[in-house]
């Protein structure tokens, strides 16, 4: 017989198996017109702002800090602006690996500055920094508004402040490289895909893949593959439309600079992967170098970031699944890279933004770690506490990530600011020759050498690889093949200059050392500028890595960067 049961109400609440935890993202609008003209989210003023401050900063004070931005993209740059300028083997046309539509994008602000500023080729190297910047702002921002109108203004908060301040971020943004672009590629690619665009996310991913970083299409594979399951024809549409273009346009361009039907893109990919790429030849590290490396560019960020993973079962409602999917790469990416033998800092930076997302939304959920599931609104001690919590490690992070920038850029900056000074030494006259011989890995580019310099020469101080050597018109410039070049990094016999009696000006690191320099004879050269220089293996690592007050300049030891002139005899 049926059971006589009370005629639900309008009013009682469905029943359900079980009943999901509260939070404020499920919060319902009201019906009675109270949430009209609530702010639902940060408005883009405010990260537009913060991020344009610090972006001009780091474009106008960021070192450069490897030699590969110089030698693959400052250089070739250079020769494209003012037909002068040094190359490596892999613009030789014989190898073909780097793209020239990658140059052009910033010949297009270079350009117009060359022809604006003239002979000042230190503000054109400034100007094309800044565009970087712009990119950079642009598209952390649009991650960060996204971040607010999804998940709320205090995770969107948090993720601004470390990508303003955090020093890894601070660093990468305006660094004139492949892997840069793939980042700001990977921050716009994430804000759309929380934008609810997932078919606009995968046109920016192949960007950012394509006319960026190859490698980087493993860090945008849970987004795409994401993207395609939700909505398959026009994500999948849209990604081959974008991918075929840029790869005809990368190949049209690639003809017109190496002079033969090419692809650079396929060329990198095919030399790294099914030829055997020796990537080796250029040095191996550790498997934990990408975990140092995190917490030296982002210290307890990267550990949070790291923990994302930890309280997602805590979390999930919120941040499951696109948080997850957004921030996933980080673990893809540092696994794949770790397992390379050849490392380098600037691999890790396409996840730079993502590890700032991460570290916000573990943060953001200090309190959601000790609620009661059955009184998820209730405020607990616990609970207090750990609201508490959030701006104290917020602050903390940011206070050492400061340290982390002071230390770098005032310790790091003298090869920068030391060819600056070349400016103020046109007596040396015309035609003169600047020679510089171990620290060749620090020349800052062709940009900060005035027209007086004839020629940038290097000196034999013992390095047995392959340096880079001057674009030859004579054989055709960037359609060249020089049979000096090799894929081997074995020295080339033209790569030196054989008597340094030729050299007019040189660049020297004066260190503590007990062997004489070339610039330590008084009698042959005179010191004309000279700046203090970091000493990384003298320097405690503590002390050299982060600055901490009262103990920076006492503990570390520091070296001279020099300009000198030969002394007329």
């Amino acid at each position: 017989m049926a059971t006589r049961q009370r005629r639900a109400l309008t009013s009682d609440p469905p029943e359900t198996a079980s009943s999901p935890a509260y939070t404020k993202v499920d919060k319902p609008e009201r019906s009675d017109g109270e949430n009209e003209g609530v702010d639902r989210g940060l408005g883009w003023l405010l990260p537009l702002v913060c991020l344009g401050m610090l972006r001009h900063m780091s474009a106008t004070s960021n070192i450069i800090h490897d030699c590969d931005e110089v030698f693959n993209y400052w250089e070739p740059l250079h020769y494209l602006l003012y037909k002068s300028g040094f190359q490596t083997w892999e613009y030789s046309s014989q190898f073909a690996l780097r793209s020239y539509l990658y140059i052009l994008l910033h010949k297009l602000v270079g350009w117009p500055a060359a022809w604006w500023f003239g002979e000042e080729k230190v503000r054109v190297f400034y100007a094309v920094r800044i565009f970087l910047a712009g990119l950079s702002v642009i598209c952390d921002a649009a991650l960060v508004v996204a971040l607010s109108r999804k998940y709320g203004k205090r995770l969107a908060s948090y993720a601004l402040a470390m990508l303003c301040l955090a020093s890894g971020c601070f660093f990468a943004s305006t660094s004139f490289l492949p892997s840069s672009f793939s980042m700001y590629a990977m921050s716009l690619s994430s804000a759309l895909f929380l934008f609810n665009k997932p078919a606009m996310a995968v046109s920016v991913a192949a960007t950012g893949v394509i006319l960026g970083w190859p490698f980087s299409i493993l860090a945008f594979l849970p987004l795409t593959i994401y993207s395609l399951v939700k909505s398959f024809k026009p994500v999948f549409l849209t990604g081959v439309v974008t991918s075929i273009v840029l790869m005809v346009l990368s190949v049209l361009v690639d003809y017109d600079y190496y002079k033969k039907w090419t692809s650079s893109v396929i060329n990198l990919l095919v030399y790294n992967v099914l030829g055997g790429g020796e990537s080796h030849l250029y040095g191996t590290e550790g498997a934990s170098f990408y975990l140092r490396n995190g917490f030296n560019n982002f210290n307890l960020c990267f550990v949070f970031a790291l923990l994302f993973l930890a309280i997602l079962p805590v979390a999930k409602k919120k941040y499951a699944p696109e948080l997850l999917v957004v921030v996933s790469p980080v673990y893809l990416w540092i696994a794949f890279m770790s397992l390379q033998p050849h490392k380098e800092e600037r691999f890790l930076y396409p996840i730079y933004p993502l590890i700032c997302v991460a570290a916000s939304a573990v943060i953001e959920s200090f309190p959601d770690l000790f609620r009661d599931k059955y009184n998820p609104n209730g405020s607990s001690t616990l609970v207090k506490i750990a609201k508490i919590l959030r701006p104290l490690a917020l602050g903390l992070i940011l206070c050492v990530s400061h340290a982390r920038t002071f230390s770098l850029i005032n310790g790091y900056s003298a090869p920068i600011e030391i060819y600056k000074h070349l400016d103020y030494h046109d007596d040396a006259g015309p035609g003169s020759v600047l020679c510089v011989g171990s620290e060749w890995h620090r020349f800052p580019s062709s940009f900060f050498i005035p027209d007086y310099v004839g020629q940038v020469r290097w000196l034999d101080d013992g390095f047995t690889g392959l340096l880079p050597i001057p674009f030859n018109s004579s054989l055709g410039g960037t359609s060249a093949a020089p049979s000096y070049f090799n894929n081997k990094n074995k020295a080339s016999e033209r790569q030196y200059l054989k008597d340094p009696e030729q050299c007019t000006l040189l660049i020297e690191l004066q260190l503590q050392r007990p062997y004489p320099t070339r610039g330590s004879d008084m009698t042959t050269w005179e010191i004309v500028a000279a700046l203090p220089y970091l000493d990384r293996e003298l320097s405690p690592p503590l002390y050299r890595s982060f600055f901490i007050p009262n103990q920076w300049q006492q503990k570390n030891v520091f070296g001279q960067y020099r300009l000198l002139k030969r002394i007329q005899k």
